[in-house]
């Protein structure tokens, strides 16, 4: 579906923009915002597109299709490599999407 990482134990949606993820001790990924999934999502799996949108009780949409960053510096990514999550100073800023 279009993941370059699949992550464990790091609660990606609730990160601030701009949180660098860094997979072991050289690369780095900038998170910029929320995956927009679209109907070709339903193309994997009939009503998976209803799975990772909906609104929550706010009548505001929810989105748990995953997030979107830009390579700061390339490495070796490895399955079971530590994630190290690096926040950035100042207020939380919620991601949105992008």
């Amino acid at each position: 579906m279009g993941e370059n990482v699949t992550t464990r134990g790091v609660d990606l949606l609730a990160l601030s923009a701009g949180t660098v993820l860094r997979f072991g001790d050289r690369a780095g990924v900038q998170i910029t915002g929320l995956r927009n999934p679209c109907l070709q999502i339903d193309g994997f799996r009939e009503g998976l597109l209803k799975q990772v949108v909906h609104r929550g009780e706010d009548g505001a949409v929810v989105l748990r299709a995953g997030v979107m960053g830009i390579v700061l510096t390339s490495g070796p990514v490895e399955p079971g490599m530590p994630i190290h999550v690096q926040v950035p100073e100042g207020p939380h800023v919620p991601l949105e999407r992008v």
